[in-house]
């Protein structure tokens, strides 16, 4: 019988270090060995040989906050991803995501971010995570949406819970975290997640407690100087439920985020963060441009109100004057977005123009261009979303070398002209905290993209290079990693990462994808022995 263990040959766990051989035993690392100078593995022989030819050898990278939950099975994706070193990725963020449910309001309300689910939907969280086993290259983990949950028990009604509701949100968090969720999302800018106070999160959040799992936020309120309210209300959730809690795409001054993250620290509260290497954002068209009970109207209906010109003349004389105060836009707003994202074929030519020069081609008012592209769209619309003054390089590295910081894209793969963060951002980690700013080594690089990441979630023994752990493992040249996608051409993949296997098998070779599909559904572990599910 041929011996099934496999070996990854000359690679270096730091730049500085003597090369070693990895010996592969199925899906794990069996060990990390000298290199033999004679130039042959060390150990039993081998079915199988990778040449590692030097690279560095790092566990491979998890996204912590990803919207590639439904585009997961697009070979374009995959390729985008794995080129980037990401291995696993983090879904059902924001509170909108396709479980509980039939999927149907998730692939409505979050089309324009999650796109719409190719497969079967109404199997719960099991059933999400199921559709992901032996189906795709990568791994990909869930969380239980509340906003989704909200949406289920209260459907689109912008009332407080009653208790009877409560409990059956209650019932829903609590299936989808024995179903192996990694934790619980809400999105407190988007709709419904918007209409819920802190007394319903902090009720759903306590079945973190009894089941394990992290509570994970969109701040309410627009973040930036904003975020002390948001994060307030994150502490007030976390002490009330005793669940750990974790900041979504932290965005604000870099002052900030480490004073609010010493207030945490300070409370007691076990309390993590995430952010991307980007200045810019990305959202719903919607979002920042309507008010949010409109948000709340099945598509139909909205889309009927948007084109109807009473509404229309309330909306431009009532609402849009007060989005020059939004805190991230400002007066010049229509020149801070550009559109990445529109449904409508006939608008095909306003993908990476802004709002005010799409308009001024339209012969329209930017506000009344928005209504337009909305309708046409069937509100099916994203935008790159400039801010007033944009974080240089090295203060997103201060921020991003804070030790509860984990690397998270908010990566978005709808769109023909989508924010660079969905292809560069785990390429342009390395380039700039490691090997431009210095904040972080190699050894930090792995725990900010991976290994933190891996621990707070749950995701059994992922994260390390190590014998006994997953062998899911990136090989990174450091002369050449880099990222290629810009604002101005964001398709580009990324560079540097050739070479990466999930659960011991090849999945990216040379730069190509395998065609090999050992990922998974990740179902939360308890700890590093980790269940079959997280395995």
């Amino acid at each position: 019988m041929s011996d099934p263990r496999s070996v990854i040959r000359d690679v270096r766990l730091d730049p500085a270090a003597e090369p070693v051989d990895l010996v592969l035993d199925g899906e794990l690392l069996a060990a990390v060995r000298p290199r033999d100078e004679r130039g042959a593995p060390a150990g039993r022989s081998a079915a199988h040989e990778i040449a590692g030819e030097g690279r560095l050898v790092l566990p491979g990278f998890v996204d912590a906050h990803s919207h590639a939950d439904a585009r997961l099975f697009d070979p374009e994706v995959q390729l985008a991803l794995l080129r980037q070193g990401v291995t696993s990725v983090i879904g059902g963020q924001d509170g909108v995501g396709f479980a509980p449910g039939d999927g149907a309001y998730g692939s409505e309300y979050f089309a324009a971010i999650n796109g719409r689910h190719p497969g079967d939907a109404g199997g719960g969280i099991a059933g999400l995570l199921a559709g992901y086993d032996g189906t795709t290259p990568l791994n990909a983990g869930v969380l239980v949406p509340a906003g989704t949950v909200r949406h289920e028990v209260l459907g689109r009604s912008a009332a407080p819970a009653t208790a009877e509701e409560l409990a059956a949100m209650r019932a829903l968090v609590r299936a989808g975290l024995d179903e192996g969720a990694l934790g619980l999302s809400s999105g407190l800018d988007y709709v419904p997640g918007i209409f819920a106070d802190v007394d319903e999160l902090a009720e759903l959040a306590m079945e973190l407690g009894r089941a394990g799992g992290v509570y994970v936020s969109h701040l309410r309120g627009g973040y930036e100087a904003n975020s002390a309210a948001g994060v307030a209300e994150l502490a007030e959730i976390g002490r009330r439920s005793g669940a750990p809690v974790h900041v979504s795409h932290f965005h604000a001054e870099p002052a900030i985020v480490h004073a609010l993250m010493a207030e945490l620290a300070e409370a007691g509260l076990d309390a993590s963060f995430d952010a991307y290497p980007y200045g810019r954002g990305c959202s719903l068209l919607a979002m920042p441009l309507l008010p949010p009970e409109f948000g709340v109207r099945p598509a139909d209906e909205l889309v009927g109100l948007l084109a109807d010109e009473r509404v229309r003349a309330e909306l431009l004389r009532d609402w849009f004057p007060g989005i020059a105060d939004y805190p991230s836009l400002g007066p010049a707003w229509p020149e801070m977005l550009v559109f990445g994202h529109l449904a409508a074929a006939e608008l095909d030519w306003a993908h990476g123009l802004t709002l005010a020069e799409a308009s001024a081609r339209a012969g329209r008012s930017p506000a009344e261009f928005a209504l337009d592209a909305l309708v046409a769209s069937r509100l099916e619309v994203n935008v790159v979303m400039a801010v007033q003054r944009e974080r240089s390089a090295a203060e997103l590295a201060g921020i991003l070398a804070h030790p509860r910081a984990m690397g998270g894209s908010d990566g978005i793969f709808v769109g023909r002209h989508p924010h660079p963060r969905a292809r560069g951002s785990f390429a342009r980690y390395p380039r700039e905290l490691v090997l431009e700013h210095g904040v972080l080594d190699w050894a930090g690089l792995a725990a900010f993209a991976s290994t933190r990441a891996a621990e707070r979630f749950g995701l059994g023994r992922r994260g390390r290079v190590q014998a006994g752990s997953l062998a899911d493992l990136v090989l990174l040249d450091p002369a050449t990693v880099r990222d290629t996608a810009s604002y101005d051409a964001p398709l580009g993949l990324a560079e540097g990462i050739e070479d990466v296997l999930v659960a011991g098998v090849p999945v990216l070779a040379g730069g190509r994808l395998t065609g090999a599909t050992p990922g998974r559904g990740l179902r939360r572990a308890a700890s590093p022995a980790a269940h079959e599910g997280s395995r």
